[in-house]
């Protein structure tokens, strides 16, 4: 059994980690509410945007952004966090990228997160040529022309032919304990799931359905990229708020036994040191 001292310091070496684990936790749940209603104010518009440019695009054979070419080259866009301490968050989007590896030829990952570019920067699959010296560090600001910045880049490397799928790998937000991994296609533009439903819709286009597409593929894309971000965001904080809560709960649990360790050792030392002090009183009696 180990002695009081060491037990002791244990105990106030468990102590201080739960309270950097409790105040992490609080800072979590406050970049949470943010994060929360940035994404929840977000998503509709951005849902309604994307089935506007399915349906409009699926009958434009001629756009660019929704041409289904045979798959040479895939760029795997891997939406991570800054930081750890987030359970699997990371962890998740690492194993979904293997995943697109073995059914895919010649991927290229673009990391937006440090710690997907930890991960791949010293991999042959790591790019980042046109997207400026950091994009890993888009959550340091994440804007809206910040990540159209990044879109434009995607967008123009998928219209020269360097790429000839684009897929996006991040955690969507659902609550603060779930995080769902999503593998999302980002270009080329998917047809509606109905489409033979949508096709016979009839739409009146002002200006021309040219211009339109050349205006509303671009801005969609970036919204949906945007909103990638932003539900990653969410569910960051929302797994290291979890992973915070668990780690101080079981802290508390180890002070208990620990102290619960130490009373034990406490009364043992006390009872030798008594049947010491009786031992010696017999033998002087004797």
């Amino acid at each position: 059994m180990a002695n009081l001292k060491e037990i002791r310091m244990r105990i106030v070496s468990v102590n201080s980690t739960m309270q950097i684990t409790s105040a992490m936790k609080m800072v979590s749940a406050a970049k949470l509410r943010r994060a929360q209603d940035a994404i929840t104010k977000m998503r509709p518009y951005a849902q309604k945007l994307q089935e506007i440019l399915s349906n409009v695009s699926s009958s434009e054979s001629n756009s660019t952004f929704s041409q289904q070419r045979d798959v040479k080259s895939t760029l795997v866009v891997a939406i991570t966090s800054n930081r750890g301490l987030c359970g699997g968050f990371n962890n998740n989007v690492i194993k979904e990228i293997r995943n697109i590896v073995k059914t895919n030829q010649n991927v290229h990952v673009l990391s937006l997160g440090k710690k997907a570019f930890d991960n791949y920067k010293k991999t042959t699959m790591h790019t980042s040529e046109g997207f400026g010296e950091t994009p890993y560090d888009i959550f340091d600001k994440l804007t809206f022309s910040n990540v159209s910045a990044i879109a434009n880049t995607i967008m123009d490397q998928f219209a020269s032919g360097k790429y000839d799928k684009v897929i996006l790998v991040y955690n969507r937000f659902k609550n603060a304990a779930v995080q769902i991994i999503e593998n999302e296609q980002f270009l080329p533009v998917l047809p509606p799931v109905n489409a033979e439903a949508q096709s016979n819709v009839d739409y009146i286009y002002e200006p021309e359905k040219t211009q339109i597409l050349e205006e509303l593929i671009p801005r969609t894309l970036k919204v949906q990229l945007f909103k990638a971000l932003l539900d990653s965001n969410a569910a960051e904080h929302g797994a290291r708020m979890t992973s915070m809560h668990k780690a101080t709960d079981n802290a508390g649990e180890m002070v208990k036994e620990l102290k619960l360790t130490y009373n034990k050792a406490r009364q043992a030392s006390i009872t030798g040191e008594i049947l010491e002090i009786v031992a010696g009183a017999e033998a002087l009696n004797g």
